[in-house]
């Protein structure tokens, strides 16, 4: 007896961050979807550190929440501390960060996805795929299943074929506790698909009861903590602390002891780990005049005593990991719950995939996560979204959802993996978006919302608080600009600010854009409290309305800049574009276009080994 007789719409394979978004953005959307994962007591584990956002993630969680996806209603409902990050900086740097309660975390996650309608949840273990040509037709379980469907995303993290190292011990597991998964790679390499090994590693958790932390330095969150979703979330009114600690001489000269039995130093395992998430023996190695290193404290919920040690992740033996972590000031009494281990895994390189993350080589089907050599929760996440809203379109026979690269985080994320691959794991940085001032974490709503509302995604309700926000915001920002103020009314101000004193009337939106002064002050400006007052004016309409006033210009260059360049991406490559006809492009760039087979011109000049004449050479041939 076959239990599931009618194909699904959309299969999730995996209940990470990624399979999260991805089987709820399907199901929202309508489509008849199915998640399957090994364990339903594992939904959206934070395998590795309890914390959402961060630089450069914060933005992506709340891009996801304008869009419609959960990561940022779960982080706010589950968060025992909340920081925004860089706010000595402009506002294009700020970035949302949240420690999470693990166990919550996941629970809620699970809450929400059995809350979901057009979603059904089953677990096993998926160990191959099902072909039909180059089409998938759905997917077979461990228990010899073979479940049916229009369109399979597969989010496997760092399950497939995974392999877990502590010091000379090795044993196969997709993360601590759970076993790994094979036989999708091997299905997917005999139809043509390039694989290769990336490595990652953990810190260990210990037992807060062990720990003194009088002798570590407090870091408390914010003292008004802001949230992640534009949703109704409350932010917190309690949090808790974390704490820095930091390394020493002699817990690196115990830790020297360790690096011939450590497999992520020696080499042992191939893959390539995360850059900019060393092991503590890279760190050692790479900067070796440095006689200490930072280490940062972090509980991993409200009422647990285990602690995440941010900074020491590592795979050497756990002997050596106890002796050295000893010796760190506040941890002379230790007690470990966890070792910290190296994960080695299979991952595609990202290149094989379309925009929309359907793989070029086999249709209907979709890669989202680790499986595409990316690093972090968020950016899984967002992958997941994305995979899932584009395999619920396609099965609907509707337009793909794409974002471009000034349109969001994640647009820049999805092009340069697709465009550029990766060879070490990939995680998200506000360098990596040329158009940062524009993908501030303030504005997501503004911009992505509206996109997503058109789709379906994002509910009524979200669309009318974007239009509220923005309608509100541009009251505000008019008022300013039509508003004149007296000598005698500001002067007394600027006075204090250190700031040239008027002569005669002026609007107050070019005094307000003064970098001396901030918005405090403004509020100090006649008639301003009361426009606030009358007209409902929030905190978050207040920062908008600041943001314009102080960032106008640069807001406007970038806009400027990034339209020029979106001509570029409006022109279309022919799909099987024969570059060979095309004699006066490099042979570097010729094999590069053929590999990657860009769609438009624009993302053919993101390509590495393509110059700006070889896309001269292009636009020519192209008759532009």
């Amino acid at each position: 007896m076959n239990l599931f007789e009618t194909p699904y719409d959309v299969i999730v394979v995996g209940g990470g961050h990624a399979g999260s978004e991805a089987a709820a953005a399907a199901a929202n959307l309508g489509a008849r979807t199915l998640l399957v994962t090994m364990s339903l007591q594992n939904i959206a584990q934070m395998s590795c550190n309890p914390a959402m956002g961060g630089i450069a993630k914060g933005q992506i969680v709340r891009e996801i929440d304008a869009l419609g996806g959960y990561s940022g209603i779960i982080t706010d409902k589950t968060a025992i501390q909340f920081k925004m990050l860089n706010k000595s900086k402009g506002p294009a740097m700020w970035s949302p960060r949240a420690q999470s309660d693990r166990m919550r975390f996941a629970e809620s996650w699970r809450e929400q996805l059995e809350q979901t309608e057009n979603l059904d949840l089953f677990q096993d273990s998926v160990n191959g795929l099902l072909f039909e040509g180059d089409r998938i037709l759905g997917i077979k379980t461990q228990l010899g299943l073979c479940i049916k469907a229009k369109t399979v995303i597969v989010t496997a993290g760092t399950f497939l074929n995974g392999r877990i190292h502590i010091g000379d011990k090795t044993y196969g597991g997709g993360r601590a506790g759970e076993g790994s998964s094979t036989g999708i790679t091997e299905d997917l390499v005999a139809k043509g698909f390039s694989s290769g090994r990336m490595k990652t590693g953990t810190p260990p958790r210990v037992d807060a009861r062990s720990l003194d932390f009088t002798k570590m330095i407090e870091q408390p969150g914010d003292e008004v903590p802001s949230k992640f979703s534009y949703t109704d979330t409350r932010p917190l009114k309690k949090q808790r602390s974390c704490y820095m600690a930091y390394t020493s001489q002699e817990v690196h000269d115990l830790l020297r002891e360790g690096f011939h039995n450590s497999p992520m130093y020696t080499g042992r395992i191939k893959g390539a780990g995360p850059r900019y998430c060393p092991s503590i023996e890279d760190k050692i190695d790479r900067f070796a005049t440095k006689d200490r290193h930072q280490l940062f404290v972090e509980p991993e919920g409200w009422n647990t005593t285990e602690i995440y040690v941010n900074g020491f992740s590592t795979s050497l033996p756990h002997e050596v990991q106890f002796k050295a972590l000893r010796k760190v000031v506040g941890f002379e009494n230790v007690k470990f719950l966890r070792f910290g281990y190296a994960i080695e895994y299979d991952y595609f390189p990202p290149t094989q995939l379309q925009k929309t993350l359907e793989t070029k080589l086999i249709e209907n089907l979709y890669f989202a996560g680790q499986i595409n050599g990316t690093t972090g929760y968020e950016e899984a996440a967002a992958q997941g979204l994305m995979a899932g809203i584009n395999a619920a379109l396609k099965v609907k026979g509707k337009d793909p959802f794409i974002l471009q690269r000034d349109e969001a985080y994640i647009g820049v994320l999805i092009d340069d993996l697709i465009t550029k691959g990766t060879e070490e794991p990939y995680r998200m940085f506000t360098s990596r978006a040329e158009y940062r001032t524009l993908l501030r974490q303030d504005n997501a709503d503004l911009r992505l919302t509206p996109r997503s509302y058109a789709i379906g995604l994002a509910s009524q309700e979200r669309m009318e608080r974007v239009l509220a926000k923005q309608e509100k915001t541009d009251l505000f920002i008019n008022f300013l600009k039509t508003t004149s103020i007296r000598p005698e009314e500001v002067n007394p101000i600027l006075n204090v600010k250190d700031s040239a004193p008027i002569q005669q009337s002026m609007k107050m939106f070019k005094i307000a854009a003064r970098p001396q002064l901030d918005f405090s002050d403004i509020r100090k400006f006649p008639h301003v409290e009361s426009f606030i007052a009358e007209h409902g004016i929030d905190e978050e309409v207040i920062e908008q309305t600041e943001i314009h006033v102080k960032y106008s210009g640069y807001i406007e260059k970038e806009r400027n800049s990034a339209d020029k360049l979106q001509r570029l991406e409006n022109i279309t490559i022919p799909g099987n574009f024969d570059y060979g006809k095309v004699k006066s492009i490099s042979y570097e760039a010729r094999e590069k276009l053929l590999k990657i087979q860009p769609t438009t011109i624009s993302q053919a000049s993101r390509i590495s080994g393509v110059s700006p004449s070889d896309i001269s050479v292009l636009l020519v041939y192209m008759g532009r």
